[in-house]
């Protein structure tokens, strides 16, 4: 396929990953000059205490499309997440971890689906092959299968939290995609007019719920995950599993119980199940 010819913000943001930083850079570089003709790399530097800003700022002097910006204090993936968006200059935004734990290989193909979808939702093949089971328990099982654990991500620990984050969600807010934390493909402009709510990770969420409660179409695209090799995991720390299930509870209760979400038209999930 040749480039793709609308323009793209790829964002990111990084709280202490010296070991990985200047290699996502690279390979962030590359695959985003192989794969569309205008972009911009966008990184939050989430008050870094190691050289990531510093190794960051060496390789922004080689690329003037790396754009890079400083919180004053780490203050989390949620809110680097929020001032990422708000500082994407392009026609289209999507995200990718500093340890490059989403494998984005057939970015291409996702970013065609963004002219006649109007957002694409990365989804880890193990969550379709849980849904694809006939009955709900026995999704259920799957879900917290040894043999699911492991191709959900690098430990059975982080794995365990990620399922349940995920049917917390799913349950709570009844919108049917196959996978929240993910990479998301949006149009710039309208996740930038989002008012985001939530300072945890699951700002992530967020986004697709209003998304689906919007009247938008979602497009379910493969995007399996890659275990970190290098550095430590900062998701699944206690504080921020337990700043997230808070954002979770206090945001159902608020949008749910006491029906301040505005009007809520329910959109169209293309899922990955629905494409086979």
């Amino acid at each position: 396929m040749q480039k793709f010819d609308r323009s793209v913000s790829l964002l990111c943001w990084a709280y202490n990953e010296e070991p990985n930083i200047a290699e996502y850079l690279a390979k962030a570089s590359s695959l985003m000059d192989s794969t569309v003709e205008d972009y911009e790399i966008v990184l939050i530097d989430d008050g870094s205490t190691d050289r990531t800003y510093d190794i960051a700022k060496t390789v922004q002097n080689n690329d003037g499309r790396l754009k890079i910006f400083r919180n004053g204090k780490n203050l989390g993936s949620g809110i680097s997440h929020r001032v990422a968006i708000s500082k994407a200059s392009k026609d289209f935004l999507f995200w990718q971890t500093i340890d490059w734990a989403y494998d984005i290989s057939e970015l291409r193909k996702s970013l065609e689906h963004l002219k006649t979808f109007d957002v694409v939702q990365g989804v880890r093949l193990g969550a379709v092959s849980g849904r694809r089971r006939s009955g709900a328990l026995q999704r259920l099982f799957y879900l917290f299968s040894t043999k699911h654990l492991k191709r959900r991500s690098d430990s059975l620990s982080k794995a365990f939290v990620s399922v349940v984050n995920y049917l917390l969600v799913r349950v709570l807010f009844r919108v049917p995609v196959s996978d929240f934390q993910n990479v998301t493909f949006y149009s710039t402009r309208w996740i930038q007019s989002v008012q985001f709510e939530a300072r945890s990770a699951f700002a992530n969420p967020e986004g697709l719920i209003k998304a689906y409660w919007s009247g938008m179409t979602i497009k379910e695209v493969p995007i399996g995950f890659i275990p970190r090799q290098r550095g430590v995991a900062k998701g699944t720390r206690l504080a921020a599993v337990r700043a997230a299930i808070f954002d979770i509870i206090r945001l159902w209760f608020k949008w749910t119980v006491l029906g301040k979400r505005g009007r809520v038209t329910k959109g169209h999930v293309i899922s990955l199940d629905s494409a086979c």
